[in-house]
C-alpha cells in the first residue's frame, strides 16, 4: 500500500498560540492507545491508497445524507461498498475505542447502534487510523528454522511471526519485542507524520480576504481527543480543548471563535515533537540505569514477590510470570487497563472490573478475566485457556488454545490461528439486571 502524500508543513504562525504547553505531568501529549490497539479491522476495503481524498470525499456523502452527522450501517456499508456485517462491525468496534462515556454511541446495546448512529467525524478518523502499522518486532537471528515450527504469515499484521511464544520466552523475549515506550514512540511519530491530514477532515473552509482557509470550531477540536491526550489520566482527564490554548476556559453558553486549523497543526506539532525528546532523553537516562519508577518495562519473573506495574496513565503490566499462580483484585490494579505479556506454565486470575485487557505472548497458562467493559485482545498465544466475561473480543494469530467466554459480541478471530477450541455465551444489560 502506498504510504499517503504529507502535506508539506507550514512554518509556525506568528500570530497564533503555538507554543508547546510547558513541561510537566499534567501538560505531557500522549496517543490514546486505544485505537492503536483495540481499533483496527482486517477488512480490505478499509485500507485506503489515498486516505484524505477518499475520506474527505466520504464525509461530504455522509453529511450529506444525515441531518444530524450521525449515520447508520446502511450509510456506511453503501458508503464504503462493504457488507452489512462489516459495517455493523465498524460500528461496534468504533464504539469501544471513543473515549468519552457520554457519547450516546458507547451506552447503547451492540444491536441497537444502528438507533443513535456514529458521529461523521469519529467515523472518519477510526476509518483513517486504519493505515496504521504495528511496530514490528525486532527480527530473531535464527528466524528462518524456526518458521515452519510456528508459521503465522498474518495478512492482518502483515509480518512473519517466526518464534512461537515458549521460543520468545526462552530466546530472552525482551531483545525481540518492542517496549510500552517504543510503542508509544511509534505511535506519536505516525500522528506527527499525518497530522495535517487528519485536520484536513475536520477543518471548515472559510473564506478570509477573498481568499479560503482551514478552521476548527471548538466542537471539531474535540474530536482529536479520539487520538490524543494531554497528562497521565488518559481519557478520564480533562477534555482536550481545555487543555489547549485556544479554547481553554471557553464559556460553555457562548460559541468559542474558530481557530485557523494552521495555528492548531503547529501547535501540535510541536507538542509531540516535545514528547517524542522526553520519550528520548527519558529511554537514554534508563539505557545508563536512572529508570523511573514509572517506566512501564519491568520485567516480573517472580509471581510470589513482584507487583503488578503500573503506567502513570492506568495501564497495568502483568509480565514474565512462569510456573507460578499470581491473583489480583480490583484493590492491587490501578488504572483500567491491564496488559497480561509473556507469561508461560501459570494460571493468572485478574478479578477487577477494567476497561481493556490485552494477553499477549503467553503459553501453556491458564488466565481469568472478569468484567471487561470494553474489549479484550488476546494474541500470539500458544496452549493458552482464557476464560472471560467480556462486551467483546478480538483472536489474532493463536496456536491451540481454548477459550471460555461470555461477551456480548461475536468474537473477532483474524490472522494465522491453528487448533482453536471455545464454548460462547453472550449476555446483555437485561441478563446482567436479571442475575
Amino acid at each position: 500500500m502506498a504510504e499517503p502524500t504529507e502535506p508539506a508543513t507550514s512554518s509556525p504562525s506568528e500570530t497564533g498560540p503555538t507554543q508547546p504547553p510547558p513541561w510537566d505531568s499534567t501538560t505531557v501529549v500522549h496517543p490514546r492507545r486505544e485505537p492503536f490497539e483495540h481499533g483496527l479491522l482486517p477488512i480490505p476495503k478499509l485500507i485506503f491508497s489515498d486516505p484524505t481524498q477518499t475520506l474527505i470525499h466520504l464525509k461530504k456523502k455522509l453529511l450529506e445524507q444525515s441531518s444530524n452527522n450521525r449515520v447508520d450501517s446502511d450509510a456506511i456499508a453503501e458508503s464504503l461498498q462493504i457488507s452489512i456485517e462489516h459495517a455493523t462491525l465498524v460500528i461496534n468496534t468504533l464504539a469501544s475505542v471513543l473515549p468519552s462515556e457520554s457519547e450516546p454511541l458507547v451506552n447503547f446495546e451492540p444491536g441497537e447502534n444502528d438507533a443513535v448512529g456514529v458521529d461523521v467525524f469519529d467515523l472518519v478518523l477510526f476509518l483513517y487510523v486504519q493505515t496504521y502499522k504495528k511496530l514490528l518486532p525486532r527480527t530473531h537471528k535464527d528466524s528462518a528454522s524456526v518458521s515452519d515450527v510456528w508459521p503465522s504469515t498474518s495478512a492482518f499484521d502483515g509480518y512473519l511471526s517466526a518464534l512461537s511464544p515458549l521460543q520468545l520466552v526462552r530466546s530472552n523475549s525482551r531483545r525481540f519485542m518492542p517496549s510500552q515506550v517504543d510503542e508509544e514512540a511509534h505511535q506519536l511519530s505516525y500522528l506527527q507524520k499525518h497530522l495535517a491530514n487528519i485536520l484536513s477532515l475536520l477543518a471548515e473552509p472559510v473564506e478570509v480576504e477573498g481568499e479560503e482557509s482551514l478552521v476548527l470550531t471548538m466542537d471539531k477540536f474535540e474530536h482529536l481527543g479520539f487520538l490524543l491526550h494531554f497528562g497521565n489520566k488518559g481519557s478520564g482527564g480533562n477534555s482536550l480543548s481545555q487543555m489547549s490554548p485556544f479554547f481553554a476556559n471557553s464559556d460553555p453558553d457562548m460559541p468559542a471563535v474558530p481557530v485557523p486549523a494552521a495555528h492548531v497543526h503547529d501547535w501540535l506539532l510541536q507538542s509531540i515533537a516535545s514528547a517524542l525528546e522526553h520519550i528520548s532523553e527519558r529511554t537514554s537516562s534508563k539505557e545508563n540505569g536512572a529508570a523511573s519508577p514509572s517506566d512501564q518495562d519491568v520485567s516480573m519473573t517472580d509471581a510470589c514477590t513482584v507487583k503488578v506495574s503500573t503506567s502513570t496513565r492506568g495501564t497495568s503490566f502483568i509480565e514474565g510470570i512462569s510456573k507460578s499462580s499470581c491473583v489480583k483484585h480490583a484493590s492491587d490494579i490501578k488504572g483500567s487497563s491491564i496488559k497480561v505479556l509473556n507469561c508461560q506454565e501459570s494460571t493468572i486470575y485478574i478479578l477487577a472490573p477494567l476497561r481493556y485487557a490485552t494477553v499477549y505472548g503467553c503459553s501453556d497458562a491458564t488466565i481469568v478475566l472478569g468484567a471487561v467493559g470494553k474489549a479484550v485482545r488476546v494474541e500470539h498465544c500458544e496452549r493458552v485457556h482464557v476464560i472471560v466475561a467480556a462486551k467483546r473480543i478480538c483472536i489474532a494469530n493463536c496456536r491451540e488454545c481454548v477459550f471460555f467466554l461470555g461477551v456480548n459480541q461475536r468474537p473477532l478471530v483474524i490472522g494465522d490461528n491453528h487448533k482453536l477450541q471455545g464454548k460462547l455465551g453472550t449476555f446483555s444489560k437485561e441478563d446482567a439486571r436479571k442475575r
